[in-house]
């Protein structure tokens, strides 16, 4: 057969033609970790307007750009003062391993940012290194109890996660260890599927009772988060906001999980950066917008990822893949380990299985004690680092003093989608498609 007569399916592709196969051998969906792979509208398909004459530029190395961002003051009496506008994203412990997560806690700790719990309960050892600690209330309710309530800086109540909104996470029993299966109340070695919806509400008005509850149980001081994954962005934060959230986070499709179906991460959920002005839009409308601060997370990678989501109005955002990458995750010094589980050093996303030979995500005691939780900070703070220079050198080159005061009028768009989803001008024109 003449090779230049093969053409690939746009529709069918070999991509395609494998799930079909695997699926008719075994018979069962797909799970892996990680977020979306397919290509969306992301912030690569934004441009900053720099300074020069409308505007002056700041001078880096004379003019102060700050950084500090406060979270939770509209109810809280002790909202969160964070150095950095930028948080590490919840994660459990089960999906990672006891070191992973002390180190998340020390590396945001030494920038003056917080980490979050996850799915699974706190553990001592990231109580113990995080100076900021939030927990997450996810409607599984595994490992909860009113004292590490009491003993988090911030509470979030978990509604969603982007890749996966509407859908329960999954934890294999190979990752349930005897220490994992205490804190969860489970059988050890037994698939665990979480809960899609908490069990003792049905709607707004029950979640008001809940965070209600939250308050009272933890004398009013702790800021009480609502995270969404990003579908009906626009109703869901307003509902947030009616329900009495002091920040509202939320989680576009590009956000990463530790283990869900396929067919849930590639297709359900809107991009990060459609969600961001809606989520904008509903806290405008209630005249609360800064007063209810919003993170945004799903698929931040770099300081320029975070100038752009700050710009579209978020006040902080979450990082949950970039960080397990900055501790040493996919790196190719594992090259060899990855290639023998049939993946290679920057692709692996099988976290569900468990034998992660950078010791991040599982929880085989040979493979977790390869990861040094003091290196494994280090590295992360030193990462926390680079995207709050980077975002500062943005804001400084648009004018700004703080990196909280870019907005939308110093971005355009470069392709017509980006333009629509994130209600910026196309480049060279002052048309915002949709508008």
């Amino acid at each position: 057969m003449n090779p230049w007569a093969l053409r690939e399916s746009a529709t069918f592709d070999r991509t395609t033609i494998a799930a079909i196969q695997r699926a008719a051998e075994t018979g069962i969906y797909d799970i892996r970790g990680w977020g979306a792979k397919r290509p969306l509208p992301h912030f690569d398909d934004l441009l900053f307007l720099g300074a020069s004459m409308s505007r002056y530029p700041l001078e880096g190395y004379r003019e102060r750009c700050a950084t500090d961002v406060v979270l939770g003051d509209r109810h809280a009496k002790h909202p969160l003062h964070l150095d950095i506008p930028v948080t590490i994203a919840g994660m459990s412990f089960g999906a990672l391993s006891g070191p992973a997560k002390e180190a998340l806690g020390r590396g945001a700790s030494e920038v003056g940012t917080s980490t979050t719990t996850g799915d699974g309960g706190m553990t001592p050892e990231e109580r113990g290194q995080s100076k900021y600690l939030v927990y997450q209330y996810l409607p599984s309710r595994y490992g909860m109890n009113p004292d590490d309530l009491r003993k988090a800086d911030a509470i979030e109540v978990v509604l969603g996660q982007g890749a996966k909104p509407g859908g329960g996470g999954m934890l294999l029993g190979h990752k349930i260890s005897p220490r994992v299966a205490a804190m969860r109340t489970l059988p050890e070695g037994i698939d665990q599927r979480s809960a899609c919806r908490h069990p003792d509400w049905t709607g707004p008005d029950d979640l008001t009772i809940k965070i209600n509850e939250l308050r009272e149980l933890t004398d009013w001081e702790k800021p009480i988060y609502v995270k969404i994954g990003a579908t009906r962005t626009y109703y869901d934060v307003k509902l947030a906001v009616h329900a009495g959230a002091d920040v509202v986070v939320v989680d576009g499709m590009q956000g990463g999980t530790a283990a869900t179906q396929e067919v849930f991460i590639e297709h359900v959920g809107i991009p990060t950066l459609a969600a961001v002005p809606e989520a904008v839009r509903a806290l405008q409308e209630l005249g609360v917008h800064r007063r209810v601060q919003l993170i945004v997370s799903g698929g931040i990678r770099t300081g320029a990822d975070v100038a752009k989501a700050l710009a579209l109005g978020a006040d902080a955002v979450a990082i949950g893949t970039a960080a397990l990458i900055a501790l040493g995750d996919n790196h190719p010094r594992y090259a060899a380990e990855y290639e023998k589980l049939g993946s290679a050093a920057g692709f692996f996303d099988d976290f569900q299985d468990g034998t992660d030979p950078a010791g991040i995500s599982t929880q085989d005691p040979e493979l977790a004690a390869r990861f040094d939780p003091v290196e494994g900070g280090r590295r992360l703070a030193n990462y926390l680092r680079v995207l709050t220079m980077e975002a500062q050198t943005i804001a400084r080159a648009c004018g700004k003093s703080h990196v909280c005061h870019l907005e939308p009028e110093d971005l355009v768009a470069v392709t017509i989608e980006a333009a629509a989803m994130a209600r910026v001008p196309l480049a060279g024109t002052n048309w915002i498609p949709g508008t």
